[in-house]
């Protein structure tokens, strides 16, 4: 009688977690779904690594021109985490402006969270992934396509040719 009483208690507990986990996981939804809505839309210059994962499936591993443009403008020590400031030109194509500290935003500026890990920049998506068997539309990949919120989260959307054109529609 005691044992049947008990796991009568702990039921409420495990349903009480189970569904604050699903509002966690809900309101992460919710927030990444507003940022692809509402985020400024920015395209940062990319430099391709290597576009297979035989565990993974097909994807590019992607680096940012900004990581080379850190590297000359010669900002060292790097914080491990942070917010770069971006210039952004006609296209929304962005470029290094320096470390984003709290300074005042002009027009044509934005900024955006970074990590170093390893000594390498991770900004958003680092890899982008495709479907099997589509890594050849994916080869002239110049720009990456982010949506960026206000506080510099972002996250990466589409893939983009020289001339700015969506890569991976057909």
């Amino acid at each position: 009688m005691d044992r049947s009483k008990n796991k009568l208690m702990k039921t409420p507990r495990f349903l009480l977690i189970g569904l604050v986990i699903l509002v966690l996981i809900n309101i992460g939804i919710y927030r990444k779904e507003r940022l692809l809505a509402e985020g400024a839309p920015l395209l940062l210059k990319l430099a391709p690594l290597d576009p297979r994962s035989l565990m993974q499936g097909d994807y590019m591993a992607l680096r940012y021109q900004l990581e080379e443009d850190l590297e000359k403008q010669g900002q060292k020590p790097i914080p491990a985490d942070g917010r770069l400031l971006l210039n952004l030109d006609r296209n929304r194509v962005g470029s290094l402006a320096g470390l984003y500290e709290g300074q005042t935003l002009q027009e044509n500026q934005l900024p955006i969270r970074y990590r170093m890990r390893n000594g390498r920049l991770h900004i958003a998506g680092n890899s982008y992934f495709f479907e099997e068997g589509t890594a050849s539309r994916y080869q002239q990949a110049r720009y990456g396509e982010f949506r960026v919120a206000e506080n510099g989260d972002a996250i990466l959307v589409a893939l983009r040719d020289e001339k700015l054109k969506a890569l991976g529609k057909e």
